[in-house]
């Protein structure tokens, strides 16, 4: 898969395609109609997704109670009655991840056919696609930015697995329509385990499609944007790039064979308001893989520091 995301190039201007990928208007053609579509239902259902995810509260009083007090009947059926709707919850995350994984699987696939000579041709004329490409990406951050400062999900589950562990060695029915079997606890356990689970399932299915993926972001055209949503939204996508292509590359993106500006890339961040940033900002310093790597140039660790 050659450059799948060169839209905003960064290096050689005068050598690299250089176009304007419309994140506010980009419209499918009747080419990009079928896959856009089977995309478009994915993405309709995101926002909902993070929605639920952004109000999850977690049932640690109800937990707590019950652990404490470990004879008392009635608080165990109230911590569990408490924990079994949330691991629904929990249990939809999963699986949205996976159908988000297999759109993604047809978004590159429409993006690195051979419809066109090169993938600049892609992103020129498929533009809605690479729209939904970017969508995928600020959902993803998001996901695992609201993930990462919620510790319920994790304790909620795992109190989930050991409960519904004694019930079955006591043969008492486990009763809610959200029990898992075991097979799907263990992966839902898995998921859930990952700093960035959302991440973690692109960057996999990303490897699994293609050997070497090259992809180059930079934010040359920030200032085409009037709309500071789309801004954020623009920002969110480099910063998803950066951190895909990190794990997806045999060397990642900090190297200095890369095609990312990492310096740029990091200065434009560090030139909007702090508080609107930080968190992409920590994702670059804490989710990347080879951020720390000897041969990562000692300007760049800095500017992230």
């Amino acid at each position: 898969m050659g450059n799948l995301l060169k839209v905003l190039t960064c290096t050689d201007l005068e050598q690299e395609p250089n176009f304007f990928l419309d994140f506010e208007n980009a419209q499918p053609t009747d080419a990009e109609r079928e896959v856009w579509d089977q995309v478009d239902v994915v993405l309709k259902d995101a926002k909902e997704i993070l929605d639920e995810l952004q109000a999850y509260k977690g049932a640690g009083a109800e937990i707590r109670e019950a652990i404490q007090h470990p004879s008392d009947e009635a608080l165990q059926e109230q911590a569990w009655a408490a924990v079994v709707p949330l691991v629904g919850k929990l249990k939809k995350f999963y699986e949205f991840s996976q159908r988000l994984e297999a759109a993604l699987h047809s978004l590159l696939g429409a993006l690195t056919s051979e419809t066109y000579d090169d993938p600049t041709q892609h992103l020129e004329r498929e533009q809605a696609l690479a729209k939904q490409f970017a969508e995928i990406l600020h959902f993803t951050l998001r996901f695992d930015e609201l993930k990462m400062t919620n510790p319920a999900i994790q304790n909620d589950f795992s109190y989930y697995r050991r409960t519904l562990s004694r019930m079955r060695i006591n043969n008492v029915p486990a009763e809610g329509e959200n029990e898992v079997n075991n097979e799907l606890a263990n992966r839902i356990s898995l998921f859930y385990a990952d700093a960035t689970p959302m991440l973690k399932t692109l960057s996999d299915g990303t490897t699994k499609f293609v050997s070497e993926p090259l992809l180059s972001l930079c934010s040359e055209y920030r200032s085409r944007f009037t709309s500071e949503e789309t801004v954020s939204f623009c920002l969110r996508v480099m910063v998803g790039v950066i951190i895909l292509y990190d794990y997806v590359h045999p060397v990642g993106a900090f190297a200095k064979s890369s095609k990312i500006d990492m310096k740029g890339c990091i200065k434009v961040l560090k030139d909007q308001p702090p508080n609107s940033v930080e968190g992409l900002l920590n994702a670059l310093r804490y989710t990347t893989k080879h951020l720390n790597d000897e041969s990562t140039n000692k300007t760049i660790k800095s500017m992230l520091q």
